[in-house]
């Protein structure tokens, strides 16, 4: 964590160079393995509920003709007179896929970092640990116009390429003007790309999806494991205290009066209804939720999230 403490100053704020992303491998052993539900019919070193030859035990049932003799629980089949098989729970290896969103919305920060910037920390992270429990990993990186995607493969070469296009995400120009289909582009090829039994996760402040988000993830989570992580900034929540603000996004300008009581509620009320569908939805696809504010480091919020899922506050 410490490493990413000494980042989040001048330049790295607004964007990352691949050696900043890949310093974080170290932090990314701090992070708990989940094994999750895996699906997947590849070899490899998580369980999966396919039944077959493994290492690890999983149940015993009765005897049916062509189960091996080897296979035999013979103290089962002792106690209950009948013969009894051992079925064993095969170990499999598991995709794991980052879906990061790099349009125009996410090139905004007003502590430490920009979104983007923390979306690529997070998604650093993500994927160090991934190659650490020896997963193929891939990616589909998207922006307003242009996107991005990466087949899963193994190793530490996969993860440094990654590593290379997600800092050179961050380095993107803001737009003139943001593509409204970029989006649903990139859920619609998530759907095509995805292969059974991938763990799935999603970085994004969500905007701009509409239904198109629930449908896609819906679909989605029926054969995949889905972790949602929702990037924030503290001026997405509350407007700033009392005051005449001008705002520009570089090409355009307004000025608004943060004094005005009904719009601070009204401001504040948008983003909650944002969250609290972002938190339903995932309740109902069983997806795993957790907020990401730009006022704390990657690791850190990451870490928090796994405390929470561990006490059952999470999503």
């Amino acid at each position: 964590m410490q490493t990413e403490k000494m980042a989040m100053n001048g330049e790295s704020a607004i964007y990352l160079r691949q050696a900043e992303l890949i310093a974080l491998q170290r932090d990314a052993r701090l992070l708990r393995q989940r094994p999750g539900l895996i699906r997947s019919r590849l070899t490899g070193n998580h369980l999966s509920p396919f039944k077959g030859r493994g290492m690890e035990f999983d149940e015993s049932r009765p005897y049916q003709p062509g189960d091996d003799i080897r296979n035999m629980d013979w103290r089962v089949t002792a106690r209950t007179n009948k013969p009894h098989s051992k079925v064993f729970r095969e170990e499999r290896e598991r995709p794991v896929l980052l879906w990061s969103d790099f349009r125009a919305s996410m090139l905004f920060g007003t502590r430490h970092c920009f979104k983007s910037v923390l979306a690529a920390r997070v998604a650093a992270l993500v994927a160090w640990k991934a190659v650490q429990q020896g997963d193929r990993l891939g990616a589909l990186l998207f922006a307003d116009q242009r996107h991005l995607e990466l087949r899963p493969e193994t190793g530490k070469p996969a993860a440094l390429h990654i590593m290379r296009q997600l800092a050179d995400f961050t380095q993107q120009d803001r737009p003139e003007t943001s593509d409204t289909t970029s989006g649903q582009y990139a859920l619609k090829r998530l759907q095509q790309v995805v292969r059974p039994g991938s763990l799935i996760y999603l970085i994004s402040d969500f905007r701009g999806f509409g239904d198109a988000l629930e449908s896609n993830l819906s679909r989605l989570s029926r054969h995949n494991e889905l972790v949602m992580l929702h990037i924030t900034d503290p001026l997405e929540q509350h407007l700033p205290p009392a005051g005449n603000y001008r705002v520009s996004d570089g090409s355009r300008e307004t000025r608004f009066d943060s004094a005005d009581k009904a719009l601070r509620q009204r401001y504040q009320a948008r983003f909650e209804q944002h969250q609290q569908r972002l938190q339903q939805m995932s309740k109902k696809i069983s997806a795993r939720y957790l907020c990401l504010s730009t006022t704390q480091p990657a690791l850190e919020g990451l870490m928090q999230g796994q405390t929470l899922a561990r006490q059952g506050m999470g999503g």
